[in-house]
């Protein structure tokens, strides 16, 4: 019954596995998340708002602020208008306004500001973006790694049924006894009970992958290359160094820092007096478009301000906080860039020389399974022995698996940390 009920399981598993769905390779995966993903496109909005702010600091230098307004009014009654000079009812007014700081502090700091956050919104969006790809990548070897892992299970359910088979011949022919028979029943339900679980994970990791490049449902992963993880071609205080000059975690805290600063040199220039250059030109009518006399004027407005109720100290007082703030952010990443970029690079080291030590397992595995296998057909050794040796084999080369996308997520976990590419032949978010 319970085989049975497995096996109807299996079957529908199956089913759905057959439906084909759409498959994309690492490249696409991607791009097509970086896309998607909230935060790499709030990023990419805040590159674009830096850089008008950018613009509009450099503009203050070159280009006047301009106005320009007309109202008309209708009296119950007519009065002397000043501006016409006659009687009437009806009055058109019309103002063009320009004005141009000829020396304000706050303009000159601003331009450190934004410059500063210019850079701070570039290193952000990198930092996104390699996120967003981490992730990306995350998924799509999930999905490669249930496969394999699924195909692992598969071959485990394959050999527990050649081995019931062989077991079951040998009990009929009187070689074994009926224990042998039973103890491969219950290593075939448990294989086929792993290769569900193994299928059901594959269609979760499916979907995931689907969810992430913006597909309603599952998409595929195009396999990569299987050769073995490539020794990191920079060593781990080289690699601290570039994490500290090119990280786009520590760019942006260096750049908050100075922003930070900016601000703070600008609203302590609100002390400092504030010259402005002033034109008006100014038409008074009774109808629309005013021409009955027109009146233009310039002036030079210098301002000392002496004393706004604090709120000037108030403002001071929070650009220093945020400056302080700021620069123990940016000192408590520079001093976690070693433990952090250590851990990464550890991670790599291990995996990859796990990934190699695990493929040598699956050949020793393969060989001690096929030896057994081979004493068992002969009568010279227990079904114990081959049970063993089968269950080590799966073990063996599911750690293998494992051990190697577990590589190259930790490469790609690096390389976000290091805002960097280490190998050419890699996938450039």
């Amino acid at each position: 019954m319970i085989l049975g009920l497995l096996l109807a399981l299996q079957a529908t598993a199956s089913l759905q596995a057959q439906v084909q769905a759409p498959r994309v390779t690492l490249d696409q995966a991607i791009a097509r998340a970086a896309r998607l993903d909230p935060n790499y496109v709030r990023a990419l909005g805040q590159v674009d708002n830096a850089e008008w702010g950018r613009r509009a600091a450099l503009a203050v230098f070159v280009l006047p602020s301009l106005g320009v307004s007309i109202d008309a009014t209708r009296y119950s009654t007519e009065f002397f208008n000043i501006g016409t000079g006659r009687n009437q009812s009806d009055a058109v007014n019309a103002t063009f306004q320009a004005s141009y700081d000829v020396f304000n502090a706050r303009k000159l700091a601003d331009l450190g500001r934004t410059r500063a956050e210019l850079e701070s919104a570039d290193a952000g969006e990198l930092e996104q973006r390699f996120r967003s790809a981490l992730l990306t990548e995350a998924d799509y070897y999930d999905v490669l790694q249930n496969q394999e892992l699924a195909r692992v299970a598969a071959d485990r359910t394959q050999r527990a049924e050649e081995g019931l088979g062989i077991a079951r011949a040998r009990v009929v022919s009187g070689a074994a006894v009926q224990s042998d028979s039973l103890q491969l029943v219950l290593e075939l339900t448990q294989a086929r009970t792993d290769q569900l679980r193994r299928d059901a994970a594959l269609r979760v990791a499916r979907l995931q992958l689907g969810r992430r490049v913006g597909e309603a449902g599952p998409v595929d992963a195009e396999p990569v290359d299987t050769a073995p993880a490539p020794e990191l071609p920079l060593g781990l205080d080289e690699a601290v160094q570039l994490a500290v000059t090119q990280g786009p975690q520590y760019r942006a805290a260096r750049a908050g820092e100075r922003a930070a600063s900016a601000l703070l040199k600008a609203e302590r220039g609100q002390y400092l007096p504030q010259v402005t250059l002033l034109g008006t030109h100014v038409r008074f009518d009774d109808s629309f478009f005013p021409s009955a006399r027109n009146v233009s004027s310039i002036a030079l407005s210098v301002s000392l301000p002496i004393w706004d109720d604090g709120r000037r100290e108030l403002a001071i007082s929070q650009a220093r906080v945020n400056r302080d703030v700021s620069r123990a952010i940016r000192e408590d990443l520079e001093r976690a860039a070693r433990p952090d970029v250590t851990q990464a690079y550890e991670a790599y080291v291990t995996a990859r020389a796990t990934a190699a030590l695990s493929s040598t397992g699956v050949l020793v595995a393969q060989e001690n399974y096929r030896v057994q296998e081979s004493r068992y057909r002969a009568g010279s050794t227990t079904i114990l022995d081959v049970l063993d040796a089968q269950i080590r084999l799966t073990q063996s080369e599911a750690d293998l698996v494992q051990a190697r996308y577990a590589a190259r997520l930790a490469l790609a976990g690096l390389e976000a940390i290091l805002g960097h590419r280490l190998f050419t032949n890699r996938n450039v978010p």
